[in-house]
């Protein structure tokens, strides 16, 4: 199956899209956009790996849905279009950021400045029906990005892995930490910010394990 993707992540994945679970998938996700409001749109599908190629990652932080109200989801986790309000998980995000490094709280919610540094936004659901949270779990997407994982734990050395909340803390099992740095916490969502993840100094600890292995670090 011929997938529109960044030629890097195209040609590390291509065994992924010829298997029949993906191609299952597709034809799920297919008519899901011809017959409801699914977010995001479609031309912003593969967003995240287009927006951090395979040869550039550094970091991987994994969501798990994307936003489903109107215009927030562009393709990267946590991240939402310029001029959205920002969400209550991203403002917790930016709070941990201001408390770890002295960061001021930027004006947008857009990411993309984290995903051309070599961060990739990972949802583990890229697709969701307008106004359903969770309505495209369990179709397969979660193969998918679960061989994402596996393939950059597997494939490169000295990557970051940010694991917050149990949903992507169990994805810890695929990673060697012998060769990557995993990061866990909890959820930066409101109902779960203070049991673990304000406070959690991840910023920093991803910075100085980059910067140990010249790798450069990020930006926030």
């Amino acid at each position: 199956m011929n997938v529109r993707l960044e030629s890097g992540w195209r040609a590390t994945l291509q065994s992924e899209f010829d298997k029949p679970y993906f191609e299952a998938l597709t034809a799920f996700v297919r008519q899901e956009y011809a017959t409801s409001t699914v977010y995001p749109p479609g031309s912003q599908l593969f967003a995240a790996f287009d927006a951090c190629p395979w040869d550039k990652v550094k970091v991987v932080i994994l969501g798990q849905d994307p936003y489903h109200g109107p215009g927030q989801a562009h393709g990267l986790s946590f991240s939402v279009n310029d001029g959205v309000p920002i969400p209550p998980s991203l403002a917790n995000i930016y709070k941990e950021l201001r408390s770890d490094l002295g960061m001021q709280t930027p004006a947008s919610g857009n990411l993309m400045r984290w995903a051309s540094q070599g961060v990739l936004l990972l949802n583990a659901t890229l697709t969701v029906r307008a106004g359903q949270a969770a309505s495209h779990q369990k179709q397969g997407w979660e193969d998918f990005t679960d061989a994402v994982i596996r393939t950059i734990a597997t494939q490169k050395q000295q990557i970051v892995f940010m694991l917050w909340g149990n949903y992507a803390r169990r994805k810890a099992t695929m990673i060697d930490e012998d060769l990557h740095l995993v990061l866990q916490s909890a959820h930066p969502s409101p109902l779960s910010a203070h049991q673990g993840f304000l406070g959690n100094r991840h910023f920093s600890q991803c910075n100085t394990w980059l910067q140990l292995h010249g790798l450069g670090e990020i930006v926030w």
